[in-house]
């Protein structure tokens, strides 16, 4: 098959080999996924038919190395289905997933293959290898192993049929979410409904519903639509209406996910219980920076305990202030949260998102933002029309290093759409490695939901979505500086518990004016931000510290409990409330939940995972220490870090990188000082 008849098969004729996706059709996917998986297939025959000894570079290199086509195309369909994905590509992926799992398990399930890697593995110890190849070895063995490799006879066909329903649940769990999420709208046409809304929040809300050929004002359960709305409409009935439609996504319906979940937490179970561990977690925590359940809760205990009282404290803080707002008792619901602590944080720090989001117009903010990266390690983005996109909003810019060197392509998709999944993520193109004395750079992009333009008025983003802009973007510093040999090892390919340390350290610059004085200037006037108005932000940065830390816990501690599970669920519903009633701030909304459209856990990697953003939160708290300690854009600390953790992906053992670093392991102090829990 040619590059003619399919060009997801060929060599790309673009600017350093990018996607040419203007001319890629939707039915050229499936045969060229058929296509990729037979050339991996005769790949890794080829390794298992040599007759030569087993060795690192015969076996674990060649392994490493092989499988790039299929590589190609599942990174260009499965980012695509996320960011710009239709009906079709949805049915497509139902139809190609069961393929790609069942062509997964073919390869870690093959006898011979897993033979050669083993005695490779077994002679780890007399083998001159780098830090580097004993780390791809390492992983190559066990993650042979955690997939079933040693598995016998039934075990063997068990695991498979186990892994083929997996895939299909956790894909339609997520299609679920997003049909759910889309199926959504609330049209306003009375002034009276408009009550308390912004006039910006109100105009994004009329040009929606102009987009859609309607009259009015259009409300969606998309971040943009949904955030702004609980947070400034003073109609209480409308809010809870939202709420209640936003928290009962998959709850019921054709869309309903609760069968679904309970199914993909029984066959977790049942693949760790294969693998002679007692639950998932214990199986999917081996190989984390945290190794095991009883970690896992020690630090999200220990948080707990930390900043649970503070959250109380603060809940009764806003209850009293909604009380004397409205004067008359109001208990607070899920739906008031937003709105009065809101309120309150404007009264006390005379601080909101109207008045910041005049001085974080989207073009500027990236100016800002891309400035930092190259304040911190000398790198440029430089936009660049001849690289095709895969659609008009999306933007991809060249990225070149203080010598002007060609280091790779960043994508940038800010708003949001109906073919585009809730969210903020980073994800890759094309992955980094090095072969044949070629260093093969990555194509990275970030993708958000970001408020949009109206009219003549540009996107103004809040302060929460500049905050967001720095996370992802340091998820894609951390796919674009990096400088490993193997594709396995390159970039985000770490640990799920050190994969957020690169974004949330990002974070930490919101509250730094010497950032903010970078980029940070009033759409119409060209005025600064004010000073007076970058030391209320710093002032407010600890506001609701305690509730959103517990917040945090709530999604981790919920996670764990699916996960810890030794026999089938039978009332997910009753499950959920029981698994976070530690970390109940608020009463109990009849006919919502979380777990049916939590995503992060049922669709995305984050199973026995969720707990690493806290995990992370006290490493980037601790790392960034160290630059206030120096200097916030010190160059000889910025460059240790891109060093020894930019750089290096998942070369080393994390802990060993952060400690090269750091000179220590993290403790939760720095991030306890940071949120104003104990004094600095």
């Amino acid at each position: 098959m040619t590059q003619a008849a399919n060009p997801l098969l060929g060599k790309f004729n673009t600017l350093h080999e990018t996607i040419p996706f203007g001319i890629i059709k939707i039915t050229d996917y499936e045969p060229a996924f058929d296509e990729a998986i037979r050339i991996h297939q005769e790949e890794i025959d080829s390794i298992v038919n040599q007759t030569e000894t087993p060795t690192f570079e015969n076996t674990i290199a060649t392994l490493d190395q092989s499988g790039k086509m299929l590589g190609r195309v599942s990174s260009v369909f499965f980012a695509l289905l996320s960011a710009d994905g239709d009906d079709e590509m949805n049915e497509i992926s139902q139809r190609i997933s069961p393929k790609l799992t069942e062509h997964g398990n073919s390869i870690t399930l093959n006898e011979k293959l897993f033979e050669r890697v083993k005695s490779v593995y077994e002679q780890r110890e007399t083998l001159d290898l780098t830090s580097e190849q004993q780390m791809l070895l390492t992983e190559t063995y066990e993650s042979m192993a955690k997939k079933g490799a040693n598995l016998k006879g039934e075990n063997r066909e068990k695991y498979r049929r186990l892994k083929t329903e997996l895939s299909q649940l956790t894909l339609q769990f997520g299609q679920n979410v997003l049909k759910a999420t889309n199926s959504f709208e609330m049209l306003l046409t009375d002034s009276a409904d408009l009550a308390g809304l912004p006039e910006s929040v109100m105009e994004a809300a009329a040009y929606q519903a102009k987009e859609k050929g309607k009259e009015g004002y259009l409300f969606d359960l998309s971040f943009p639509s949904y955030v702004p709305f609980m947070k400034y409409s003073s109609r209480r009935d409308l809010r809870e209406k939202m709420y209640r439609a936003y928290n009962s996504r998959c709850l019921q319906g054709k869309y309903d996910n609760t069968d679904i979940l309970k199914r993909i937490a029984e066959l977790r179970y049942e693949i760790a219980n294969l693998m002679g561990k007692e639950n998932y977690a214990e199986y999917a925590l081996e190989f984390k920076m945290a190794k095991n359940s009883h970690n896992v809760y020690n630090l999200l205990n220990r948080l707990l305990d930390a900043y649970k009282p503070v959250a109380e404290k603060e809940i009764q803080e806003v209850q009293v202030f909604a009380n004397r707002m409205e004067g008359k008792n109001i208990p607070l619901m899920p739906w008031d949260w937003s709105y009065y602590s809101e309120k309150l944080k404007d009264a006390k720090y005379d601080l909101n998102d109207e008045i910041m989001k005049p001085y974080f117009e989207l073009e500027k903010v990236k100016m800002g933002v891309f400035g930092l990266a190259t304040r911190l390690y000398g790198i440029t983005f430089k936009p660049n029309k001849d690289i095709p996109v895969y659609h008009p909003e999306v933007e991809a810019f060249e990225v070149l290093d203080s010598n002007d060197r060609y280091i790779g392509v960043l994508y940038t998709d800010f708003h949001p759409r109906a073919t585009k999944r809730s969210g903020a993520w980073m994800t890759e193109f094309k992955g980094q490695w090095k072969e044949n004395g070629e260093d093969s750079r990555p194509h990275i992009t970030i993708v958000m939901n970001f408020t949009k333009p109206t009219g003549d008025k540009p996107a103004l983003l809040t302060y929460d979505e500049v905050n967001t802009f720095l996370h992802e973007f340091g998820h894609a510093l951390h796919g674009l500086l990096t400088e490993c040999t193997y594709t396995s090892l390159s970039g985000t390919n770490v640990y799920r518990d050190f994969v957020e340390l690169p974004s949330q350290f990002m974070e930490n610059y919101m509250t730094e004016k010497d950032f903010l004085d970078t980029f940070a200037r009033h759409y119409q006037t060209g005025e600064p931000i004010p000073q007076e108005l970058i030391e209320k932000i710093k002032a407010a940065s600890q506001y609701n510290a305690g509730y959103n830390c517990v917040r945090q816990l709530t999604f981790g501690l919920l996670d764990m409990a699916w996960h810890t599970i030794n026999s089938p669920v039978k009332d997910a519903l009753k499950f959920e409330q029981d698994s976070i009633s530690r970390t109940q701030l608020f009463p109990i909304v009849e006919g919502t939940a979380i777990s049916n459209q939590f995503g992060h856990i049922f669709s995305g990697g984050y199973a026995a995972g969720y707990y690493g953003y806290k995990w992370a939160e006290v490493l980037d708290a601790d790392a960034f220490s160290l630059f206030r300690e120096k200097g916030i854009f010190d160059k000889t600390t910025a460059t240790s870090f891109k060093e020894n953790i930019l750089e290096r992906g998942g070369s080393e053992d994390p802990m060993t990188l952060y400690k090269r670093f750091r000179g220590h392991e993290p403790g939760i102090e720095a991030l306890m000082k940071r949120d104003g829990i104990i004094e600095e």
